[in-house]
């Protein structure tokens, strides 16, 4: 229970995370997978890289001792020769026991045990050795001179007696000294001819190396322990090498392969089942070849090894750059997104909800079986499926609406088609009006004529080609072209005066705004007034980009109440048969221009009893190239 409470505690925080599924194998697939193998990548071409530059070190290191290692060789090298152009050696050697005295004979050694001893004075030079015919007083001395029978059954001698005077190295060979026992040394050996016959071998000389000359040079090479460093003969006989139980056995072949393809170079061979590097250069003295050999791990040293574990913490940082900083990006991104997911789901389900209270009937079934059914989606299917149903149900709830709007706008347009069909046609309205004009002209029925050119101009301004905004202008000219109707209808009944100032042409206004005001001013004040001359002033001037109309009448008036509720509510117009009423009122033209210019504009109704109405008309001034609105 307690490792159950532990985990648990554990992946809490992935669980607030939440991450969608998808997009966590995204994530895999697009970032973890290609930064895998680029690092990957990366690390391989570090580690080949890095090799590369050990192998190329340790083969510089390896060329370096073995041109040390060629220059003692070819000090020693030289003394040979020295020893060798010494005409008095060949002529002690020529001379025979019988030939000389016994003084002779010992002259000759003293002399050439003075040669020995100068050559034996060079620091790397351990022990001089001189094979000698054992006819030969001094053959049997056994310390610097030796009969050459002993030497013939050395494996290295038929190699110098081939070599014909030239230096033949022996490789490393263990031998024993008089007084000093045991040593183990490699040597420069080379023939002697008789001078008084070429044809005859009178000794061989050879200059003895210890060994430590060799390995003192070798061991100064830092290679990892495991590494073997060893000479190779050219025939792949090994000649030195630290263990001596490998001097004279054959290298592999493999090896002696690469050994024969040049002077120096690395090579990668496969033995024994494991990849080694063989490293070599060629020895200019001896001819032979200083090799070194290793496994990959056995070559690096340990600066290598800091510097590859060095790379695994670098590989680690990368991993830690690469895949955990994004991963925490991305929870925090989706985290940020749930929140915005959650607030939008709230809002529509408020929106819904909201929605559904204000439908009825077949409208407040579909906000059950829309909007509610948000609430009961299980938590486990995430924030995104739920925002995707909440989406679904809004689409449908808008689908709704619009097929709902729609079906309005197609009753609506139907209703304009059918009232459209009602009217009559404007220009047969124009064409009848002007030939009852002609006719009335033509009986000298001036009155008639007036009245009917009046009514025309009020069609045609009225209508205005079907078009909703019609310039200042027109609409003052359709209020005085009414009001001079009236005035042939009830003559002498009234008077108007018109005060406006010029370029109103420019502005812009919805039409039927000043008529039915006017309207309402001469029928419910002026024709109500019994008894006096009526007066209708209408007046327009611009204030603060707005335009204000004021229709004043010396009617009956009204009291405070009433003219304060004439904007607030529709009321019918008067039936008492003459011809008055408006069919807008007040109250929807108020509404008209409040739609057109917004709430702050519309009408303002100031009365009193007896004394008449002023009626103002507050609308915001809109020239030519201002947008028109229907």
């Amino acid at each position: 229970m307690r490792n159950a409470a532990f985990a648990a505690r554990l992946l809490a925080p992935l669980r607030r995370l939440s991450i969608p599924r998808p997009w966590l194998l995204a994530y895999l697939l697009l970032i973890v997978l290609p930064a895998s193998l680029f690092l990957y990548g990366y690390y391989e071409r570090s580690a080949a890289i890095l090799r590369s530059e050990v192998v190329r070190t340790m083969h510089q290191a390896l060329k370096q001792a073995g041109s040390n290692l060629s220059y003692r060789l070819e000090r020693i090298e030289d003394i040979s020769n020295a020893a060798f152009m010494n005409a008095n050696l060949h002529d002690y050697l020529s001379v025979g026991q019988d030939d000389q005295s016994i003084g002779i004979q010992i002259k000759v050694i003293e002399d050439l045990r003075d040669l020995v001893e100068t050559v034996q004075s060079n620091s790397d030079v351990f022990h001089v050795r001189l094979f000698v015919d054992k006819s030969k007083l001094y053959a049997g001395e056994r310390v610097n001179f030796f009969p050459l029978d002993s030497l013939m059954d050395r494996p290295w001698f038929d190699e110098i007696i081939e070599g014909n005077g030239g230096i033949v190295w022996t490789g490393v060979y263990t031998e024993s000294y008089l007084g000093s026992g045991e040593e183990t040394i490699l040597s420069a050996a080379r023939m002697l001819r008789d001078p008084d016959n070429y044809d005859k071998v009178s000794g061989v000389l050879m200059i003895d190396v210890k060994r430590s000359l060799v390995s003192g040079l070798l061991s100064e090479l830092q290679f990892a322990p495991g590494t073997q460093v060893y000479l190779a003969a050219p025939d792949g006989s090994i000649v030195y090498h630290p263990d001596p139980a490998l001097i004279g056995t054959a290298v592999d072949p493999a090896v002696r392969e690469a050994l024969g393809e040049g002077t120096e170079g690395t090579k990668e061979l496969e033995l024994n089942g494991e990849t080694n590097d063989v490293l070599y250069t060629t020895l200019g003295a001896a001819g032979w070849k200083l090799v070194a050999q290793g496994t990959e791990t056995q070559l690096s040293p340990a600066t290598v090894k800091l510097t590859r574990r060095s790379e695994w913490r670098s590989l680690l940082e990368y991993a830690a750059l690469f895949l955990i900083l994004p991963f925490v990006l991305l929870a925090i991104i989706v985290r940020g997104m749930n929140r915005r997911v959650n607030r939008v789901i709230t809002a529509i389900r408020k929106e819904g909800k909201e929605g559904k209270d204000g439908k009825d009937g077949k409208d407040g079934k579909d906000g059950k079986d829309g909007m509610d059914g948000l609430n009961e989606l299980p938590a486990m299917n995430g924030d995104f499926h739920m925002l995707e149903r909440s989406v679904d149900h809004l689409i449908d709830r808008v689908r709704t609406l619009v097929e709902e709007n729609y079906t309005a706008e197609i009753r609506e347009r139907e209703a304009q088609l059918q009232a459209l069909q009602a009217q009559i046609n404007p220009h047969f309205l124009y064409n009848t009006l002007d030939t009852i004009n002609w006719i009335a002209i033509g009986k000298g029925a001036t009155d008639i004529s007036q009245m009917i050119d009046g009514l025309a101009k009020y069609f045609r301004l009225s209508l205005n080609k079907g078009r909703g905004i019609v310039s200042v202008e027109d609409e003052l000219r359709l209020a005085e072209v009414y009001l001079e109707i009236q005035q042939s209808r009830f003559p002498g009944s009234f008077d108007f005066k018109l005060e406006a100032p010029p370029g109103l042409a420019a502005y812009r206004m919805p039409k039927l705004i000043l008529q039915p005001i006017v309207e309402n001013a001469l029928l419910h004040g002026i024709r109500k007034a019994k008894g006096r001359q009526g007066l209708i002033r209408i007046s327009v001037r611009e204030e603060g980009g707005d335009l204000l109309f004021a229709i004043a009448d010396n009617g009956i008036g009204m009291d405070e109440a009433l003219a304060g509720s004439l904007l607030t509510e529709a009321r019918p117009g008067p039936g008492d048969g003459s011809g008055g009423g408006s069919s807008y009122g007040l109250f929807n033209v108020n509404e008209r221009i409040k739609l057109y210019a917004g709430d702050g504009y519309g009408l303002a109704v100031s009365s009193e009893l007896g004394a008449g109405t002023v009626v103002t008309v507050r609308i915001k001034a809109e020239r030519e190239a201002s947008p028109k609105r229907a």
